[in-house]
């Protein structure tokens, strides 16, 4: 059976999920409450499979599978894109939001299917859901999408097939695997459409950033799937390793990813990027602003390392302690977005190259730097970072980043939407920034009343939905771009669904809430 916890975690997305299902109401929407109703159950044989350790590869195992809230996220995402994008008369990321559902959905399938063949015995009713919603899925796939986009799919779907058998094996129990759907899925995408767009440039045709975006994704899983292979042959660890590995990352960074930025937006890439970020003087601020918190953050490393004495090599930071990241995160994204968000979209993309450049260096051991990041991050580990990889500071900057990213501009007039889909640039800021840090703070100091079957407390619920509310007039007062036109019941609806889905989910909150709350307010 289910515990309480993970039944409460489903009953909140199932009601998201209906949400969306009352505003939109198309053959879409009814297929992602037949996703919704196969994956709780599905769920049930990957908590099981997890339990007993016979899942095909090693997962996180300090949490349930995620299978639900995570198998829902991209489909619900095409899906609000979709109306906004159709409300807007555009075609074509009308068709983009589509393909996005219709690639969601046949990911968390696939996700299904295996848990139901390698459960023994086979489990008759699952496998019996599962196949109607599949029929139903596939169904309304056939009569929606045309040739190109049906190929587009099962291209993304065999990406995925093949990234998950090779990251999985690679990086054992760094995922959930809910969180490696999600991960993994949109890695999967982001390779497809860059694939994609390279094979069809059109002079002037697509945003540089955008462009920018795909390409420094892609360009550092590529490069860290090039020195795991290479890494098996040799020891990290030496210096002749090390001097290969800063040798081969410029090769690759100016032999191929240079040359593929250049082809797609039609200039060089280094004197675009230059000419980008230093093109008013607001930017330059911005610039100097981001680099003094980013001085911050590192001073706070090594100040909390500094304070770790030799008898006390197994102590770790507080939970206090790593909400300070937190709120230099919400000082770093705020000004950005009220003054220019583009600028935030960039310099967004940059740090995540930098912070999984970093991680390749900390987790191969690269000299001279990559023991000395092992032991000054290892102070702020938690159990959700069970495996090899270090990921809970990139899953903070994800889940700020990715509403900025996934934000659709093209159906945005005037580079906003209207009503509580204006403040979706700052799902991330509300969810993470504010609302997870206040319940984390409010929680572990002063919470006495538990959720039932979890360690979050009610008072610590309860403030973080007062604290976003009141984040949310201080965004009226200072974003003038802002104008909720009176939705403020939807806003605190959303709010609060999403505060209580961090106070019963295992997932990566950091990563999962922002996406929830933007998909609420689109």
């Amino acid at each position: 059976m289910l515990n309480k916890p993970v039944l409460v975690e489903s009953l909140i997305v199932f009601v998201i999920v209906l949400f969306v299902h009352a505003v939109v109401w198309d053959r879409y929407s009814w297929c992602a409450v037949a996703l919704a109703v196969q994956a709780f159950y599905v769920q049930f044989k990957w908590d099981r499979l997890l339990q007993l350790g016979v899942a095909v590869f090693q997962f996180r195992t300090a949490a349930n599978s995620g299978l639900l809230p995570a198998s829902m996220v991209i489909p619900l995402l095409g899906i609000v894109m979709k109306e906004r994008c159709k409300s807007a008369g555009i075609v074509y990321f009308e068709r983009f939001g589509i393909v996005v559902a219709s690639t969601g959905m046949l990911v968390a399938l696939f996700l299904s299917v295996i848990a139901v063949g390698i459960t023994k015995p086979v489990p008759t009713n699952t496998c019996i859901l599962t196949g109607v919603a599949g029929s139903i899925i596939i169904y309304t796939m056939k009569h929606s999408l045309t040739v190109s986009e049906v190929i587009e799919v099962l291209e993304v779907l065999l990406i995925f097939v093949y990234l998950s058998m090779i990251l999985l094996y690679l990086l054992p129990r760094c995922f959930t695997p809910g969180e490696a759907l999600l991960v993994l899925g949109g890695i999967s995408f982001v390779l497809n459409q860059l694939i994609k767009r390279s094979l069809n440039v059109i002079e002037g045709r697509g945003d540089p950033i955008d462009f920018f975006l795909l390409v420094a994704v892609i360009g550092v899983v590529l490069l860290g799937l090039f020195f795991t292979v290479l890494f098996i042959f040799m020891d990290s660890g030496t210096w002749i390793s090390s001097m290969f590995f800063h040798m081969m990352t410029a090769v690759l960074g100016l032999g191929v990813i240079m040359p593929w930025l250049y082809r797609l937006i039609q200039r060089n890439p280094l004197f675009w990027l230059l000419q980008f970020l230093f093109q008013t003087q607001t930017r330059v601020y911005l610039l100097v602003y981001w680099t003094f918190l980013a001085a911050s953050a590192c001073g706070i490393v090594f100040y909390q390392n500094a304070k770790r004495s030799s008898e006390s090599k197994k102590h770790q930071a507080s939970t206090i302690t790593r909400k300070y990241f937190h709120f230099i995160v919400v000082a770093t994204y705020v000004p950005g977005l009220i003054y220019d968000r583009q600028l935030l979209y960039v310099a967004a993309v940059l740090c995540l190259a930098v912070f999984i450049f970093l991680e390749y260096i900390r987790y191969f051991r690269i000299k001279p730097f990559g023991q000395t990041l092992r032991h000054l991050l290892s102070l702020f580990l938690d159990e959700r970072d069970s495996g090899p990889l270090i990921l809970t500071h990139i899953y903070l900057l994800l889940g700020m980043s990715l509403p900025v990213w996934l934000f659709p501009r093209s159906c945005a007039p005037k580079g906003t939407l209207s009503g509580a889909g204006a403040l979706v640039p700052y799902s991330g800021v509300l969810a993470v920034g504010v609302g997870d840090t206040i319940a984390s703070v409010f929680g572990s100091t002063m919470g006495e009343i538990k959720w039932p079957g979890t360690k979050k407390t009610f008072e610590g619920t309860m403030t973080a939905i007062f604290a976003q509310i009141i984040a949310v007039a201080l965004i009226l007062i200072f974003d003038s771009s802002v104008n909720l036109n009176s939705s403020y019941a939807w806003i605190l609806a959303s709010v609060s669904l999403v505060s209580l889905l961090e106070a019963y989910t295992t997932q990566i909150d950091n990563l999962l809430l922002p996406l929830y709350l933007q998909i609420m307010l689109m």
